[in-house]
C-alpha cells in the first residue's frame, strides 16, 4: 500500500435520527434504504442525492482505498449536510451528529481513516464550542467549511472568531463550494452546478480570504481549497494587477494577493494536467495533496494517475502523496 492521504473524501451516515427539534418545515433529512447497496438522501420530502454503500461502510470503503492505491482517506460529510440554513439550535444538533458517526467510522479502522467535523457557522459561539469538541474529543483534525454561509462569503470578517480559534487550536480548515453563486445563470441539466459552478465558487471563497484580509490576520492558519482551488488561479493575476493599481485594496493586503495564496492549500482534483500544473505554480508544490471527491459520480476515479501524469520528481511526488497532507492535517 502506497503512503498516499486522499484529504476530500465524503460520507453520509447509514441513518439520521428523528427531528429533535421544534421548528417548522425545517429540512432536516432523512434516509430511504431502498435497496442493500444504495439510499435516497431525503430532504423536504424529494430526494436530494442518490448514495452508495460506502458513503457508510467503512469496511467496502477500505476495499476501494486498496483498489485506488490510497493508503489513508479524511471523511467529511456530503457538504449539503453542513447545515447553516438550520435554526442554530438544530444546527448545531446535526453537526453533532456527524461529527460523532465521523468518529465512530474513523474507529473501524483508524490506521487508514481520519476526519474534518461540521460546525455550525451561522452561530459563531456554537460554532467555537463545536471546533474545540472535534479536536478535544471527537479526534478529528478539524473541520470542513462551505464557501459562504447563507449567502455571507466566509472572508467577511463576522468570521474572524471562528477562523481566530481555528488558527489557535491548529485546527484544519477545508473549504468545499456549496450552492454556488451564478448557478441561476446555468443553461443545461442541474449537474452543471457541481460540474460548471463549483470552480467559480470556491475562487470567490478564496478571494473574500485575501481580499478582507482574513489570511493578513492570521498568518498560522491552515486552510484548504477543494476542486484545485477552484478559479483562484486564474483570477489571481488580475487581482495582483489590480492590488497595484488600489490604494484601497493595500489598506486590506500589504503584501500581493499571491503570497496571501502561497499560506493556501489545495487538492488535485481538476481533471486536467495542465490545470493541476497551474494549481502548483500557484499554491506550490508543497502546498498541493491528493483529492479526489470519493464516492460521488463526480470523483476523479484514479488521484494517483491524476498526479503521475505531471512527471514530478520522486521527491515532489511524495509531496503531493502524503508530506503536504500530514502538515496540513497535523501541523507537523
Amino acid at each position: 500500500m502506497t503512503e498516499s492521504i486522499d484529504v476530500h473524501t465524503h460520507i453520509v451516515p447509514e441513518h439520521f435520527p428523528a427531528y429533535p427539534g421544534a421548528g417548522r418545515d425545517v429540512p432536516w433529512p432523512r434516509m430511504d434504504h431502498f435497496s442493500c447497496d444504495h439510499a435516497h438522501v431525503i430532504v423536504s420530502g424529494r430526494n436530494y442525492r442518490t448514495v452508495t454503500r460506502n458513503c457508510w461502510d467503512m469496511t467496502l470503503r477500505c476495499q476501494e482505498m486498496d483498489a485506488l492505491r490510497i493508503g489513508r482517506q479524511v471523511l467529511s460529510p456530503m457538504p449539503e449536510l453542513l447545515s447553516y440554513w438550520f435554526p442554530a439550535e438544530d444546527g448545531a444538533r446535526m453537526c453533532r451528529y456527524l461529527n460523532e458517526q465521523i468518529q465512530q467510522m474513523i474507529s473501524a479502522d483508524p490506521a487508514r481513516l481520519m476526519g474534518l467535523g461540521a460546525v455550525p457557522l451561522q452561530d459563531l459561539d456554537r460554532a467555537v464550542l463545536e471546533l474545540e469538541f472535534i479536536l478535544a474529543e471527537a479526534g478529528l483534525c478539524g473541520v470542513e467549511i462551505a464557501s459562504h454561509v447563507n449567502g455571507v462569503s466566509i472572508g467577511d470578517a463576522r468570521f474572524e472568531p471562528f477562523f481566530a480559534a481555528a488558527e489557535s487550536l491548529g485546527a484544519a480548515v477545508f473549504v468545499h463550494a456549496l450552492r454556488p453563486a451564478g448557478k441561476d445563470r446555468l443553461v443545461g441539466p442541474a449537474a452543471l452546478e457541481q460540474i460548471v459552478a463549483f470552480p467559480g465558487e470556491i475562487g470567490l471563497a478564496a478571494a473574500s480570504l485575501i481580499t478582507g484580509g482574513m489570511l493578513e490576520r492570521h498568518p498560522r492558519l491552515r486552510l484548504a481549497l477543494s476542486h484545485g482551488g477552484g478559479a483562484l488561479p486564474v483570477m489571481l493575476p488580475r487581482l495582483e494587477h489590480g492590488w497595484r493599481l488600489t490604494p484601497a485594496l493595500q489598506e486590506y493586503m500589504p503584501r500581493p494577493p499571491s503570497s496571501y495564496a502561497r499560506q493556501l492549500y489545495c487538492d488535485s482534483l481538476t481533471y486536467d494536467p495542465d490545470t493541476l500544473a497551474l494549481a502548483l505554480r500557484t499554491f506550490g508544490a508543497e502546498r498541493v495533496m491528493i483529492g479526489s471527491d470519493y464516492p460521488f459520480n463526480i470523483r476523479d476515479r484514479d488521484p494517483l494517475a491524476s498526479i503521475a501524469a505531471l512527471n514530478l520528481s520522486p521527491a515532489k511526488q511524495a509531496q503531493l502523496h502524503h508530506f503536504n497532507a500530514q502538515r496540513f492535517l497535523t501541523g507537523a
